[in-house]
């Protein structure tokens, strides 16, 4: 008899060991929300030191884009992304999904970043976006 609890004890261990406040909704962690700066205008933040050298030294400029452009590429490469984000496609590139309401007004810089985010994406890592266009598909 004291083996049998000695051995349910050892089984029940590792159950003991999980962590209890496991986060409600891992996906609401995981969401890039763009945010407003202190200016008021929309901003991105790109945690990767090769995207500002990406941005000035291989994307092209924005003055080569309009906005009503960038704001329709970026809601077809957005539904794209969060795609591959809840299929758990690409899991090694993708690690969060993206909110964007292509309603919003973000401005040209916003939506001139976000379109580049995901040039650069294809650019570092190979990563094929079918909604990028063909110019801005660096390699």
């Amino acid at each position: 008899m004291k083996n049998f609890v000695l051995l349910l004890l050892i089984a029940f261990i590792p159950y003991g060991c999980y962590s209890q406040n496991s986060p409600k909704n891992k996906k609401e962690q995981t969401e890039m929300k763009p945010s407003k700066n202190e200016d008021g205008e929309w901003d991105l933040t790109v945690i990767d030191t090769q995207f500002d050298y990406f941005l000035n030294a291989v994307a092209k400029p924005i003055n080569q884009y309009s906005e009503s452009y960038l704001k329709t590429k970026n809601t077809f490469l957005v539904n794209e992304w969060n795609s591959y984000y809840n299929s758990g496609r690409y899991r090694n590139i993708i690690e969060s999904g993206i909110d964007y309401d292509p309603r919003e007004n973000y401005g040209i810089k916003f939506e001139y970043k976000l379109y580049q985010v995901f040039a650069y994406v294809q650019w570092k890592y190979g990563l094929k976006m079918n909604g990028l266009s063909g110019i801005d598909a660096v390699r």
